[in-house]
């Protein structure tokens, strides 16, 4: 399935990298994801290099964007417990990158 993404989110899901990923983030950025919030682009940073530390892939299913917002629905599968699940990524775009991001 082909997604016609915003630039910045493009730019997330090709990331290859935690740093490619928080580069994609606005400085005050936030990021809230199994219950705990994350801010600015050093803690942003943090949790992206722990993530990383699990093997998963993930499959875009659909995409809603209104305004500046836009919710990725995904198929993220991989070694952890209950996989695969499906996960709402709610972004929300300040200028050309992301301001905040909630997985749930």
């Amino acid at each position: 399935m082909t997604h016609n993404l915003p630039q910045p989110i493009a730019r997330y899901f090709a990331a290859g990298s935690p740093q490619e990923i928080t580069d994609c983030f606005a400085d005050g950025a936030e990021v809230f994801d199994e219950g705990r919030r994350h801010h600015g682009r050093d803690e942003i940073l943090r949790w992206r290099e722990e993530v990383s530390k699990i093997s998963f892939d993930q499959e875009i299913l659909s995409v809603r964007g209104e305004g500046e917002t836009f919710v990725i629905k995904c198929q993220v599968s991989g070694s952890f417990p209950g996989s695969p699940i499906e996960l709402d990524h709610i972004f929300v775009l300040s200028g050309d990158k992301i301001g905040s991001l909630g997985i749930e």
